[in-house]
Parts: C-alpha cells; structure tokens; sequence
C-alpha cells in the first residue's frame, strides 16, 4: 500500500516540478548578460548582433530580423507560436492568471529560441508576441488573454 501512495505522490510532484523549470528557464532567458554601458553588443565584439546568433541570413530565409526597435518574424515562425500557444489554453484557464503568465513566459523564450535565439530582442520588444498571434491566430490570442486576465500578451511577460 505504501508504494501506491509513493507512486500517486511522484504524480503528484511532476506539476510543479515542471512549472517550477519552466520559471527558472524563463527568468533565466529574461536575465541574460549584458554590459552595462547600455549596448547589446557583447563587450570585446566589434560587429553589431544579429538576430540569427552572428550569422547573416540569407536571403529568402524565415529568421526574425529587427528593423529599428521593432522584431518581425515570419509567417512561419508566427504559426509556429500559435502552434506552441494554442495546447495550452485549457491549462492556463485551470491553472489561473499566475501559472499560466510563467507558462507562456517560458513557451514565448522557447519560441524565440527556435527561431534565431531572439529571446532578448523579443523583451526588448515585447509587442512583437501580440503583433504576431493578432495576424496569425487571433482567437488563439483572444482566449489566452483572457484565462491569463491580462490586457495583452505583452504585460504577460516578464523582463
């Protein structure tokens, strides 16, 4: 009897385990290095960052690029989100406002990670996540706005 009780308590743990990995994962996405003299340029580097980890992109290619302050992403990589958003829905509305903000914190680091490792160039410009999901899936955006209880995707993001 007591190793039923052992196995419905590792059930049990795996949650929050997995919520609490998903908030280290994302706080530390969010709290990535920098230099202090305001750049986003590495200290010692002489080219500016690009969106796609030092390399140009070549022409045709789906990485996110950033014009002035603002990212913007392909369709496909937009897609993409909605893809990664849309399974979760249900959870955040169990979950409620405060599990479900670390949930899409993590999923929007992930997804920015995928494509081109933006994740700080996406808190810098917070509005991209909301610029997407509007074009690419918006009543994916709707319903996750509203079991989040947030006016926008973007205030759901930390940083």
């Amino acid at each position: 009897m007591s190793h039923r009780r052992w196995i419905s308590s590792r059930r049990v743990l795996r949650v929050p385990l997995l919520v609490g990995t998903a908030a280290v994962l994302a706080l530390t996405a969010a709290c990535g290095g920098g230099s202090t003299s305001g750049s986003s340029q590495p200290q010692g580097s002489s080219s500016p960052l690009t969106s796609t980890n030092g390399k140009p992109a070549p022409s045709g290619s789906s990485s996110p690029t950033t014009s002035g302050s603002q990212v913007t992403v392909s369709d496909e990589a937009g897609k993409q989100l909605c893809d990664m958003l849309r399974p979760q829905l249900s959870d955040w509305r169990v979950q409620g406002p405060t599990l479900g903000k670390i949930s899409l914190n993590a999923s929007v680091h992930e997804w920015a990670l995928r494509n081109g490792g933006i994740n700080l160039q996406v808190l810098g410009d917070k509005d991209v996540v909301d610029r997407v999901t509007t074009k690419n899936c918006s009543d994916v955006r709707d319903q996750a706005i509203s079991a989040l209880e947030i006016p926008n995707l973007a205030s759901g993001l930390a940083g």
